[in-house]
């Protein structure tokens, strides 16, 4: 291999590690903290318990696959706790414990979330209202609407199918969940990556009046974004289901915080135009494993949501701190 090969592989390779230093430095703070948790927990480290923190990182991440898309927009999506909610418990009561349901009922979840999402879309891409007036709205609205068709007490269960979905494995060591999430997690980054839509997302998020003035459909491409949110929020509920095997209200709520949150910590910026969905999920893993860890440390309820809340504080801080300096 000649001197001017080499110097270009190793250019290419430090490359690489300073344009990601941000997502290895997420995923090295992911190590350390299963680390941490198996000093402080003799079995962290164990097979099974690693699956069930992937398993448990994994309803997070899913939902914040839509979260990362409107956030590269600028925008921000408050209604993904309520369409979390609205999966949950639409998907029970429309299965009713039957495999026989499953198409029709994944369909109609899946349509459910695609049509709130679009709205939020929509509102805030044509009629230029705030994104967290209308998506917070279309939440409210979807609350409503999740409550009368439960009638408040939410019935009906999970099939079988999607129950070993939520519980079960692949050749009895992977969780399927997990392998959804690596497989809906790899269509995401090669849409943000190497298709036209990933780069208009971006430009989209970073200058949008410059994105107009070029020819591009903003508004459109937003809309699509929320409605990728709505969807992917609806989806996580669904899976929760399989896991809990049954419906429960509010099940949603503390996941809108959450997926900002990861989104957040994976490196994509508040103002949108930078950031992606591989950082997301290590900050989608941190966050379970930061709530493990603190549960071992027999951390009240109340300290892991001041720990949360201080997370966000700092990240925010962080990212005006930078826009403020270029």
């Amino acid at each position: 291999m000649t001197l001017e090969k080499t110097t270009s592989i190793k250019g290419y390779r430090w490359g690489f590690v300073s344009r990601n230093r941000m997502t290895i430095f997420l995923f090295l703070l992911v190590i350390v903290l299963f680390l941490f948790g198996e000093i402080i927990s003799k079995g962290f480290l164990k097979y099974q318990h690693i699956g069930d923190i992937l398993r448990a990182a994994s309803f997070l991440g899913i939902v914040a696959i839509g979260q990362t898309l409107v956030l590269l927009t600028g925008g921000i999506d408050l209604s993904v706790g309520p369409l979390i909610t609205l999966g949950n418990v639409f998907i029970c009561i429309l299965m009713n414990g039957l495999d026989a349901n499953n198409l029709w009922a994944f369909a109609a979840i899946i349509l459910l979330g695609l049509v709130f999402g679009a709205v939020s879309g929509l509102g805030v891409a044509y009629l230029r209202i705030s994104p967290l007036v209308m998506t917070l709205a279309v939440g409210s609205l979807v609350t409503g609407i999740t409550l009368i068709y439960s009638k408040g007490a939410p019935k009906g269960l999970a099939s079988p199918m999607l129950r070993e979905i939520g519980v079960g494995y692949i050749l009895n060591s992977i969780p399927i969940i997990v392998v959804i999430w690596l497989l809906l997690s790899i269509t995401v980054i090669a849409i943000l990556n190497f298709s036209v839509y990933g780069r208009k997302l971006i430009y989209a998020g970073a200058n949008a009046k410059a994105a107009n003035l070029s020819g591009m459909r903003v508004p459109l491409v937003k809309t699509v974004a929320y409605a990728i949110s709505g969807v992917s929020a609806v989806l996580s509920g669904v899976f929760m289901a399989g896991y809990t095997q049954t419906a429960f209200l509010g099940i949603g709520n503390r996941y809108t915080l959450w997926s900002i949150t990861a989104v957040v910590i994976g490196g994509t910026s508040l103002m949108g135009g930078k950031g992606g969905y591989l950082g997301t999920i290590a900050g989608a893993i941190i966050l379970v494993l930061m709530e493990s860890i603190l549960t071992l440390l027999h951390i009240p309820e109340a300290g892991r949501r001041i720990a949360e809340g201080l997370i966000i504080l700092i990240m925010i801080t962080i990212y005006f701190r930078k826009r403020g300096r270029s």
